[in-house]
C-alpha cells in the first residue's frame, strides 16, 4: 500500500539555556555544532528527509531566520520557514505549521534539538504511526523505552493496546522527582514523552479549538494577515506581529494532549536524546577507562590524573583537567564554565545570574552569524572595537552609514569590493581602506574564496543599533 503524503513540521524554538555557554539566545543547541560538525537542526532535517515527501516546514523565531535557511539549504532542502515574532511555547508553533497545510495533510511533529541516531529505526517508528493518524481523528505521539530514572523527561502511561499496534495513552506524568521515577521505572509500562507527534492537520486544529479556544483564535487571526517575502529562493511566512503577541503561550502537551480523548502512543526502541543538560552531551561522547568525556575540538581537550570529567574544547586555546573529578569544563571564546556533574540542571540559573548583572554573555556569543557571513569581536573599549569579519563568495553587506563611528579596514584573505560615496573600490590582501563617520559604504566579497577583513571602529556609540540601511538583499532593514 502506498504510504499517504507526509509533511514534516520542525519546531525550531526555545534558547537551551542549561547548555550554556555553548547555547545561548543568540544561537540556542539547535543551531550550535554539539555533536560533530553538524547542527542538531541540521541532523533532524537530514533524519526526515526520507520519509518527508510533502512539505519540509520550519517554525522559528525572526532573529533565527537565516540560520534556518541555510540549514536547509545546506541539507539539500528548500521548505516553508514560519517566522513567530515572539515565542509562544509549542501549543502556538504547531497551530501554525498545521495552519499552513491543509485539512488531511498528514504532519510529523518535530523538535529541531532532539539526537535520534538510528534514522532508519525512528522512520520505521513514523511509518508505524501512520494507520492510526490517517484513518482516525487521532494524535499519534512517541515514547521512548526509559533507560534510567531521569527526573529531566516527562513520562507516558501506556493504556490498551489498538488494532494498528499503537498503544491508548492512560495519562500523562509531568517530570517527576528521583523517587517517583525510580517508581515508575520499577512499575514499567511508561515510556519518556519524546515530544514527536503525528497527527492530520486538521485534527490538530480541531483539538486546539476545542481544549485551548483562544490559542486556536490567536494564530488562525494571526495567520490570516500572514506576509510572505522571498529572500533568494527562500520563502519566509510572517503571521501579523500584534495579534499573535496576544496569544497565549502553553505547551501542547497542556493545552491538548492532557485534555485529548485521542491521543495513542507507539513505542520506539531505538536510542534517543534531547541533549538538554549538559550530562546528555557528554552521554553522547565515548569515554576513556577513566570515564572521561570530549566534545569540540577534541584535540585541544587534555584529561590529566582526572576521572569522569567532561571537557568541551572551543579550539581557541588548550583546556587542561587535572586532578578533577566529576567536572564539566565548557570553554568558549568569551565565556568558561566548570561546574559540579550533578549541578547540570542548574546551569539556567547562571544564565538569571548573569542577566541581573547584565553581562552580554548570558545571551550573546563574541562571534555572530550573518546571512553573508559572519563577524567576531575580538576587542573593544570605551570608543573602540575591532572585529575579525568573514564574508561568503558572491555575498555582500548592507549599503549602509553609521551616525557616531568610523571604520577602518584590513583585508586579510581574499578580495574585497568596497563602495564608499560614490567610489567603488578592489582591495586586495594586506591591503587598507578607510570609511569616514556619516559615509554610505558596502562590503561585497566578488571572489569565489571567503573574504576575511579586521575592522577597526571609532566614535562615541559602538552599537550594533547604529545601522542606517539603504539597500539590502536579505529583506532587512
Amino acid at each position: 500500500m502506498t504510504l499517504p503524503t507526509i509533511s514534516s513540521v520542525v519546531l525550531c524554538g526555545g534558547s537551551g539555556t542549561r547548555l550554556w555557554p555553548l547555547s545561548r539566545k543568540s544561537l540556542p543547541k539547535q543551531f550550535a555544532p554539539l555533536l560533530g560538525d553538524k547542527s542538531l537542526l541540521r541532523m533532524t532535517i537530514e533524519r526526515l528527509g526520507p520519509i518527508t515527501s510533502g512539505d519540509m516546514v520550519c517554525v522559528a523565531s525572526e532573529d533565527h531566520r537565516f540560520l534556518v535557511s541555510q540549514t536547509l539549504s545546506d541539507a539539500g532542502w528548500g521548505g516553508k520557514v514560519i517566522l513567530e515574532p515572539v515565542a509562544r511555547n509549542t501549543a502556538a508553533a504547531m497551530a501554525l505549521g498545521a495552519l499552513a497545510a491543509q485539512p488531511d495533510d498528514l504532519l510529523l511533529f518535530c523538535p529541531a534539538d532532539h539526537h535520534i541516531p538510528d534514522p532508519v529505526a525512528f522512520a520505521t517508528m513514523v511509518r508505524q504511526g501512520v494507520p492510526a493518524a490517517r484513518d482516525s481523528d487521532a494524535i499519534v505521539t512517541f515514547g521512548v523505552f526509559p533507560s534510567f530514572p531521569s527526573t529531566a523527561y516527562g513520562y507516558i502511561a501506556q493504556g490498551e493496546a489498538r488494532p494498528d499496534g499503537a498503544f491508548a495513552v492512560a495519562r500523562f506524568i509531568e517530570k517527576p522527582n528521583a523517587q517517583v521515577a525510580q517508581e515508575l521505572l520499577l512499575g514499567g509500562q511508561v515510556l519518556w514523552n519524546a515530544g514527536i507527534f503525528l497527527c492530520k492537520a486538521g485534527v490538530l486544529l480541531a483539538a486546539l479549538q476545542r481544549h485551548a479556544a483562544d490559542i486556536h483564535a490567536s494564530c488562525v487571526a494571526a495567520w490570516a494577515q500572514v506576509q510572505a517575502d522571498a529572500v533568494g529562493e527562500q520563502l519566509f511566512y510572517r503571521p501579523e506581529p500584534g495579534v499573535f503577541a496576544a496569544c497565549r503561550s502553553q505547551s501542547i502537551d497542556y493545552a491538548v494532549m492532557e485534555p485529548y480523548d485521542a491521543v495513542v502512543v507507539l513505542p520506539f526502541h531505538g536510542a534517543w536524546s534531547d541533549v538538554g543538560s549538559w550530562n546528555a552531551v557528554a552521554d553522547l561522547a565515548s569515554a576513556d577507562a577513566q570515564g572521561n568525556r570530549a566534545g569540540g575540538e577534541l584535540a585541544y581537550a587534555h584529561h590529566l590524573k582526572a576521572s569522569d570529567t567532561y571537557i568541551h574544547a572551543s579550539g581557541s586555546r588548550p583546556v587542561v583537567a587535572l586532578g578533577t573529578r566529576k567536572l564539566f569544563i565548557i570553554d568558549t571564546p568569551d565565556a568558561l564554565l566548570v561546574a559540579d556533574a550533578a549541578q547540570a540542571e542548574s546551569v539556567k540559573e547562571v544564565v538569571v545570574a548573569l542577566q541581573a548583572l547584565n553581562a552580554v554573555q548570558a545571551l550573546h556569543h563574541r562571534r555572530v552569524a550573518r546571512p553573508w557571513g559572519w563577524y567576531d569581536s575580538v576587542d573593544n573599549g570605551p570608543r573602540h572595537q575591532v572585529k575579525r569579519i568573514s564574508v561568503k563568495p558572491g555575498a555582500s553587506l548592507s549599503l549602509q552609514m553609521h551616525h557616531h563611528r568610523a571604520e577602518h579596514w584590513v583585508v586579510v584573505k581574499g578580495t574585497a569590493e568596497v563602495t564608499v560615496g560614490d567610489q567603488v573600490l578592489i582591495v586586495g590582501e594586506n591591503q587598507s581602506t578607510f570609511i569616514p563617520l556619516g559615509q554610505k559604504h558596502r562590503l561585497a566579497n566578488p571572489g569565489k574564496v571567503a573574504l576575511e577583513i579586521i575592522e577597526v571602529q571609532s566614535g562615541d556609540y559602538l552599537g550594533e543599533d547604529d545601522i542606517v540601511r539603504f539597500e539590502d538583499n536579505y529583506g532587512r532593514k
